[in-house]
């Protein structure tokens, strides 16, 4: 449990590396790719940005993690990372529509890989020895 509890610290590091991909994707990677690439661009990079923080800092700040913390630990991230996406979003003054249309693949966004990434990321990491 108390790897759980840690490994939170890592999840909050995400918030910030989402908004920068964000204002990235928008300042920047609009005007180099244009609007239709910048979105699923911007959500390779941020997967990988996930990625490269949890390889950097899960076992570091971890002891004795187990295949099942990691899973947990992904389980919590993902669910975490919904909440706040859904509850900053509905007070940005989004619609529940429009939150919902992040998770279509076909549009573009590739939120869902984000996602995955979010989930996969500690047990990859651990299964393949990545540290």
């Amino acid at each position: 449990m108390m790897n759980i509890l840690k490994s939170l610290v890592i999840w909050l590091s995400f918030i910030p590396e989402a908004i920068i991909n964000g204002g990235l994707r928008e300042y920047v990677l609009a005007k180099v790719v244009g609007e239709e690439w910048a979105l699923p661009v911007s959500g390779i990079t941020l997967s990988v940005c996930i990625f490269l923080t949890t390889w950097l800092l899960l076992f570091r700040i971890t002891k004795d993690i187990t295949s099942k913390d990691c899973w947990l630990i992904g389980v919590c991230w993902s669910v975490l990372t919904i909440a706040f996406e859904f509850a900053a979003g509905l007070v940005g003054g989004n619609t529940i529509i429009e939150l919902l249309n992040a998770y279509n693949p076909l549009t573009g966004n590739l939120w869902l890989l984000v996602l995955l990434t979010t989930l996969l990321s500690p047990v990859i990491i651990k299964k393949y020895r990545l540290v």
